[in-house]
């Protein structure tokens, strides 16, 4: 029951900041991390860890107190929220509050998948929390030597400050915007449609 009920916080709280005490369940805090580190290992939960993109490998400036957890497969989302992901993502009418994060589950499984053929070794995302000033980017890769931000949007608008704002404190030459556009590039960031950027990490792209 505890493991069931992990689970279910998790597909409720996808491309955010996972938090314990949204599980309205009677069990401690004890219990429930270690139902998550369970799912964890048996690969059906998989961490996004907060890192400080300061400098390369980004794993060694992680924060584990600051993760977001996906589900293993869009599918099962899909089945779990009683979703038909092809309406969500593909019909710019479709007015469904976590569309944005259906496609930040999207892009991060496409981004691990494409990591076993390169040298990606998890995933990363970075966010800031100063009052008054909060960004985040979905996720942060390591391309070869350099770091590379990417802002996940799951129609084809949408403001990019946070985006600018790591370029612009990281002093980082390029940005990937992925969304539902066509390849293009505004300045430093370059767009991705959704469907190709599990081959973001090949050299053509960036």
């Amino acid at each position: 029951m505890q493991i069931s009920t992990v689970f279910d916080m998790v597909s409720k709280q996808v491309g955010k900041k996972f938090v314990f005490s949204k599980s309205g369940q009677e069990y401690s805090h004890y219990q429930l991390k270690q139902a998550l580190e369970t799912l964890k290992m048996a690969g059906l939960v998989i961490p996004v860890v907060h890192t400080a993109a300061t400098g390369i490998p980004l794993g060694a400036q992680i924060n584990p107190q600051k993760q977001k957890m996906l589900l293993l497969d869009t599918g099962i989302l899909q089945r779990l929220q009683n979703l038909q992901l092809s309406d969500i993502l593909l019909n710019s009418d479709f007015n469904f509050v976590n569309k944005g994060s259906i496609a930040e589950l999207f892009v991060g499984l496409e981004l691990l998948k494409a990591s076993s053929c390169y040298t990606q070794q998890g995933l990363y995302y970075w966010q800031r929390e100063k009052p008054g000033s909060l960004a985040e980017v979905d996720y942060v890769i390591q391309k070869n030597e350099a770091i590379v931000p990417i802002e996940v949007k799951s129609g084809a608008t949408g403001a990019m400050q946070s985006l600018h704002l790591f370029l612009k404190e990281k002093s980082i030459a390029c940005g990937i915007r992925t969304s539902l556009e066509n390849f293009a590039q505004y300045g430093a960031i370059k767009v991705i449609p959704l469907y190709a950027i599990s081959h973001v990490l090949k050299k053509n792209l960036i």
